[in-house]
């Protein structure tokens, strides 16, 4: 019995290439032909989010984990959606579909025999139906409200078999779309932080007033105070820096370690004859409460600083934030 010849081995770097092409046809696809039906899309996507419903993916085999993550990406850009594996929704499952929701259904060949049989329920239950495949004469484009062009030239390998351009194109027009009806609806930085309360994402995302010292923690002295009391403070406090503040919490100034030892360096023995008011630097960095981690952490890279005061509206000081709170919460 003749073995059968192994097919010539493909390079890897072409291998990405192959994908590359496809991903570079999508896009030329997104600037040209699929422009109207892609703003279509989101746009059902959009509107369902607005009245309450999800976006409903649908997908088998390879193309039901690249639904799976698009239902994820959507999901954490503030979009409701929920992946619904066709075989099961044909045995119960389609209960967690309302009316008002949008199916968003995947398959290369637009024959996928479990999505088929879904239609007719689709139909009944009002579900504007959102296909990403390669076939637009195909059953399931034709049913389709939306029909978006995840076509490619052929798959990467020898073989031209395996999923592998074709999921890749499905998965950039997932993201595509994702990020399309998240900024429809407005969704910001804000909104994005409290979907992301864990991981490095919520730690850059962290609010400095869920970082800052305060209290009791709080470096304070008041303007008139001598040096010694000064140094105890941010001896005691250990933040290297301490506030300098007037009536009402108002932020009068800071002093800093570098600010002393500049002081020994002018003044010798004659430093401890000052007071707070006299040395303090009465224009300190500031920032506001709301603002994230990261942005106090980029602020204090940029000065080239190690401590940021937190300030309110009226000028009051409510906390210090440190360099490395911001290492562990941003950089972790």
């Amino acid at each position: 019995m003749a073995i059968p010849a192994q097919p010539e081995r493909t390079r890897p770097s072409e291998l990405v290439r192959t994908e590359a092409r496809a991903l570079l046809e999508l896009a030329m696809r997104l600037d040209g032909p699929t422009a109207a039906p892609f703003a279509r899309a989101a746009e059902l996507v959009a509107e369902a989010a607005a009245r309450g419903n999800r976006a409903i993916l649908l997908g088998m085999g390879k193309s039901g984990l690249i639904a799976r993550k698009i239902a994820a990406t959507l999901c954490s850009t503030g979009t409701p959606a929920h992946f619904l594996h066709p075989a099961e929704a044909l045995h119960g499952d389609l209960g967690m579909v309302a009316a008002g929701d949008v199916a968003i259904a995947l398959s290369l060949s637009g024959e996928t025999e479990e999505l088929l049989a879904l239609l007719p329920a689709l139909r009944r239950l009002g579900t504007a139906l959102i296909s990403f495949c390669g076939e637009q004469s195909s059953t399931l484009a034709q049913a389709s409200e939306v029909w978006l062009d995840a076509s490619v030239g052929k798959e990467a390998g020898a073989l031209n078999l395996a999923p592998t351009a074709s999921t890749t194109v499905m998965l950039a027009l997932g993201d595509a779309l994702a990020l399309e009806v998240s900024h429809r609806r407005g969704f910001a930085a804000e909104d994005f932080a409290e979907l992301h309360p864990g991981g490095r994402l919520g730690r850059r995302l962290a609010r400095v007033r869920d970082l800052m010292h305060t209290g009791d923690a709080l470096p304070e002295v008041a303007a008139d105070t001598v040096m010694t009391q000064v140094i105890h403070e941010m001896s005691h406090k250990k933040l290297g820096m301490t506030t300098v503040l007037g009536k009402g919490q108002r932020l009068l100034g800071m002093i800093s370690d570098g600010d002393l030892r500049r002081l020994l360096e002018r003044d010798g023995p004659q430093a401890l004859a000052h007071t707070a008011g006299e040395i303090m630097n009465a224009k300190p960095v500031t920032i506001a409460p709301e603002a994230f981690a990261g942005e106090a952490l980029a602020l204090m890279e940029a000065r080239k600083i190690t401590s940021l005061i937190v300030v309110g509206a009226q000028g009051e000081a409510l906390g210090v934030v440190h360099l490395h709170d911001l290492w562990a919460s941003a950089k972790a």
